[in-house]
């Protein structure tokens, strides 16, 4: 099957419907000094691996620039069309020149070239995406269907998108440094405002894999937004106590209050073979107590 997306290229951007095409033909390559090269200030990507930049320079030294970067001119200076991380590995070489593309680009076509280049070159992270096309779709006036179409992505993967920026931005930067992945986050944001920030807690503190969190997600939305929110208020002894069972029974313990006093300890399990698990633990540990 054809794989669909933004691997379509630059077409898929300037097709010549819904979006008028301002963008002229490519004139000429030619050496352009680096010090006259500046970045593109809508650039999608705002962080570049230190350690993927060395291992660049690195192929730059053996084998110099094999692939032009591609430029806007701006006055007396040229700003970065696609190619940024050449620029960049080229620098700590110490290269005095680069060769380059020099084309005629509009400000908002120059974005979402840029847009394009770096999603087809390399990945993004999902935040940067999502700025990226929130921009693009500001600029050229695109609604999401347009946007979808545009790029070949089904609608539904647009609104993912754009649902991202709707997080906090606690969620937002756990995404942007990895510490959680798009399916953490899409199953957050499916989860009451009031209740994001406790999830993304709960699932970095317990590794939650995609799937859990989209369990935790679904038990939330089940539940009052009360809830989550009495559990918060619970005296610190309950969490000591949560932390002293899950070694021995399951990631999955809660302990709810009722309101007059009393209250259950709940210990999730999927199957029997949980509970002999459960029970093996138990004995482990009385035996520890024994031999000490």
């Amino acid at each position: 099957m054809k794989q669909k997306g933004l691997g379509r290229g630059l077409d898929a951007i300037f097709g010549t419907d819904n979006v008028s095409v301002k963008a002229k033909p490519m004139n000429h390559m030619a050496e352009i000094a680096i010090s006259e090269i500046i970045p593109n200030p809508t650039q999608p990507r705002t962080q570049f691996d230190d350690e993927a930049l060395e291992e660049l320079a690195s192929s730059i030294r053996q084998l110099g620039v094999i692939q032009p970067i591609t430029v806007k001119r701006d006055g007396s200076r040229y700003i970065i069309i696609s190619g940024e991380r050449r620029w960049r590995a080229s620098q700590i070489v110490g290269l005095e020149t680069l060769p380059a593309y020099i084309r005629e680009a509009d400000d908002e076509n120059l974005h979402a070239m840029a847009l394009v280049e770096n999603i087809q070159r390399q990945d993004l992270n999902a935040i940067e995406i999502a700025l990226g096309m929130q921009r693009l779709i500001e600029e050229c006036g695109l609604t999401q269907e347009a946007m979808a179409e545009k790029v070949g992505k089904k609608r539904s993967t647009v609104s993912n998108y754009m649902r991202l920026l709707n997080l906090p931005n606690e969620v937002q930067l756990a995404l942007k440094e990895g510490l959680i992945t798009m399916g953490h986050a899409k199953a957050i944001a499916g989860i009451d405002a009031e209740q994001q920030l406790w999830a993304l807690k709960r699932c970095l503190k317990k590794a939650l894999s995609v799937r859990q969190m989209e369990e935790l997600a679904r038990k939330l939305s089940e539940q009052s937004t009360a809830e989550p929110a009495l559990e918060e208020e619970y005296p610190e002894s309950y969490s000591r106590l949560v932390e002293q069972l899950e070694p021995y029974f399951s990631e999955n313990i809660s302990i709810k209050r009722g309101k007059n006093g009393g209250g259950k300890i709940v210990i999730d399990f999927q199957s029997d073979a949980d509970i002999e698990t459960f029970i093996e633990r138990l004995r482990h540990r009385q035996l520890l107590n024994l031999i000490n």
